[in-house]
């Protein structure tokens, strides 16, 4: 499977509408394109996934290490993979620079070319040359125009690019091209899909088959460590408030233990199971009935008979005592962890974490330290005398650089972990 990576100049610059284009032009052209994202995101890959009907790969080396982001490529099918980057190509920890590196893929520039043409040329040259300066052996081989007309100002664009920077054509400004967005990012794929028929439009402006051709196939990865199966069974919450997941963490909990899935927001009964995960997601968007429809109180009488549970973010505030949402009416939730969770109208953390275990467990031994993502909107008003499971030793923690509220056997983290940091493993073999 052959695969390009799709970076931008900066934030803001179109890319996923980009990714979206050239994703839907490799089908129109009868390839069986292979979505993937850069980075700790759930939202855009979201919209990979409607356009492309199959999981778009989370590809982050800082999260899941380097060998763990090209195991996660491999997980994916089809012939032609592109991967969204996120930010501009060289921003952050976890920088789409670091992850073309570690795919050792090409790198198709976005440029926004709304009101440029020869300095999109600049910025392009500029972009290409800055790898020396910053230490990546990646090569940025070609420019994609977002926002771009036809006649002159296309030409002008193609003409000013210099040698070995190739021209792959443009995307239109077309007014269907948007996706409506709230706090978090985007809306979710399935909320608000770009139509087809506009994609197609748009994807008539790239040239896809140079596209393809300046792809390659990326190092195949150390295998992954080979757990022993279990016949234990894994329940996981999976619909609007608890849609935050990695497609390969339930990928390997599938290849660890059997794996159900709830709907908490329909009222859906507890499954018969070994152990609960909450991903994250919007609990905050359906407060009124995950209060009302029965699922949280039962867990909450579940978890507190032993029953373990992980909750990542949004799971950690549905474990809560309560969730008061943007408009300030409190829920009721699990009330398993003594927190009160209140929401704010600005991101509260945002940032890659690292968290070192204060004793054993769910996701990690004593002293063990484990990678995570934080981004959300709420703060947790915690008791006391609540019990922390990490000291956090990068980002800031739910309380004085303390992480991971834990009661029972019941675990709720503001950070997101990636399957291929174990830490999935060791909660399935602690069931």
């Amino acid at each position: 499977m052959k695969g390009v990576v799709l970076a931008g100049t900066a934030s803001g610059v179109g890319k996923t509408v980009a990714s979206l284009t050239v994703l839907e032009g490799l089908k129109t052209a009868g390839y069986e394109p292979q979505p993937a994202k850069g980075g700790p995101d759930f939202i855009d890959p979201s919209h990979h996934a409607t356009v492309c009907d199959r999981p778009s790969r989370s590809l982050d080396p800082w999260l899941s290490g380097e060998d763990g982001c090209l195991r996660n490529y491999w997980r994916g099918s089809g012939d032609v993979c592109v991967v969204e980057g996120m930010m501009g190509l060289y921003d952050g920890t976890n920088s789409t620079a670091y992850v073309a590196e570690t795919l050792d893929l090409p790198v198709v520039l976005v440029v926004d070319a709304k009101a440029g043409m020869e300095s999109v040329a600049a910025s392009a040259l500029g972009f290409r040359e800055y790898a020396t300066v910053a230490g990546r052996d990646i090569n940025v081989v070609g420019v994609l125009a977002q926002r771009a007309h036809g006649g002159r100002h296309e030409a002008g664009i193609r003409e000013a690019l210099p040698d070995g920077l190739a021209y792959l054509g443009r995307i239109p400004p077309l007014s269907g091209l948007e996706i409506p967005d709230r706090h978090l990012g985007l809306h979710m794929g399935e909320e608000a899909p770009i139509d087809s028929e506009t994609l197609r439009e748009a994807s008539e402006g790239v040239e896809i088959e140079r596209l393809v051709d300046l792809a390659r196939e990326p190092p195949h990865p150390v295998p992954e460590p080979s757990g022993p199966d279990t016949d234990a069974t894994v329940a996981v919450a999976d619909d609007g408030a608890f849609c935050f997941k990695y497609p390969a963490t339930v990928e390997r909990l599938a290849e660890r233990a059997s794996v159900v899935t709830f709907s908490p927001v329909a009222g859906d009964p507890v499954p018969d199971c070994d152990g609960v995960y909450l991903p994250g997601g919007y609990p905050e968007l359906h407060g009124p009935g995950l209060a009302a429809g029965g699922t949280l109180a039962e867990l909450g009488d579940r978890a507190a008979g032993g029953l373990p549970v992980l909750g990542e973010c949004g799971g950690l505030m549905a474990l809560s005592e309560t969730l008061t949402d943007a408009d300030g009416e409190t829920h009721r939730m699990a009330g398993v962890l003594p927190a009160d969770v209140r929401m704010h109208d600005r991101y509260q953390a945002l940032d890659h974490v690292e968290l070192r275990a204060r004793g054993d467990t769910l996701t990690a031994a004593a002293a063990e330290t484990i990678r995570g993502h934080e981004f959300h909107y709420s703060e947790a008003d915690v008791a006391p005398d609540a019990t922390f499971a990490f000291d956090v030793e990068r980002g800031d923690g739910i309380v004085d650089r303390k992480e991971g509220l834990t009661e029972y056997r019941t675990l709720g983290t503001y950070a997101h972990v990636h399957a291929d940091s174990g830490a999935f493993d060791r909660f399935v073999d602690r069931l």
